[in-house]
């Protein structure tokens, strides 16, 4: 057998036990249910790479974030996973903002009589764009707003402009819980959350997310590493985050670097390591040079 041969062998050989090692790694389901540790009324629905907060009380469910965007049969599923849970019925969807990766594909949660509530901005948003696939909400809040169904209380608070306009977090205080969704990545490198984004601001809505009061946060995303829960430290992690890059872009584009120099040269060692962070930090650099080489 010559050397060429040999070579030809090994490659095939290798490429074999490669795709048997692919096939033998674990898949994760494409849905899941599963209970907050130490409460026993708090779900987590997870569709994929999306994740919502459900609350079953003593006179209904509050559901959050339908996720059905691109997967109408998810929802359906996400609503019979409640059924599972509790015979109590679903009361309230609420939405964490209006982007459709979220909130797309809520008409089960109507059939089923949920009241839809968001932030006025999101309803604002819904009515212009339409789309056939996402419920315009049929009660919004402003500022505050809080949920009281049974032995159960959510407050709803805007906490400023962030990744969105609309975004509100909702926490439960009994439970020292807190649903937020996209404006803090547990663990995981910002990308293209950064898109429509107002970055100065996202900031403040931090700080003010910090003041409250909870130990837990459920996030939109599942944490990383492994699907984990948010803390207060990964949220001043992020913080520190924003802010170094925010500092670093700033003083580059006040010496001509944005946008080219910056999006080709710039890196953040100490973040190489998170997920996402090759294909999100052009878009976190892009987004800053917008801001501070443009003022947009």
């Amino acid at each position: 057998m010559s050397r060429l041969s040999y070579a030809f062998a090994g490659i095939v050989l290798a490429a074999t036990l490669g795709a048997v090692a692919d096939a033998q790694q674990p898949s994760q389901p494409p849905f899941a249910t599963t209970k907050v540790e130490g409460t026993d009324n708090v779900y987590i629905f997870r569709g994929g790479n999306h994740q919502s907060m459900f609350v079953v009380t003593s006179a209904g469910v509050i559901a959050t974030d339908p996720i059905g965007y691109g997967r109408p049969q998810m929802v359906q599923t996400y609503v019979d996973e409640i059924k599972k849970v509790t015979n109590q019925p679903i009361k309230y969807l609420i939405y964490s903002h209006h982007h459709f990766d979220h909130i797309a594909g809520g008409k089960p949660f109507k059939d089923a009589g949920a009241t839809v509530l968001s932030h006025r901005r999101a309803k604002e948003r819904l009515i212009v764009l339409q789309d056939p696939h996402t419920v315009i909400p049929d009660e919004t809040m402003d500022r505050t707003k809080t949920l009281k169904l049974g032995n159960t209380t959510l407050e709803l608070t805007w906490v400023g402009l962030n990744h969105s306009d609309s975004t509100i977090v909702m926490r439960l205080p009994k439970e020292k819980i807190l649903f937020a969704v996209d404006f803090i990545p547990v663990g995981s490198f910002p990308g293209r959350g950064m898109i429509d984004s107002y970055p100065i601001e996202w900031e403040d809505s931090l700080k003010r997310v910090s003041a409250m009061n909870w130990d837990t946060m459920i996030p939109g995303h599942p944490g990383a590493p492994g699907g984990r829960l948010g803390t207060k430290d990964d949220v001043q992690k992020f913080l520190s985050l924003l802010q170094e890059t925010s500092a670093a872009v700033k003083a580059e584009a006040q010496s001509g670097g944005c946008w080219d120099r910056v999006e080709k040269e710039l890196k953040f060692p100490k973040y190489e390591s998170m997920p996402g962070y090759e294909a999100g930090l052009p878009m976190l650099l892009r987004r800053y040079c917008a801001l501070w080489g443009r003022g947009t």
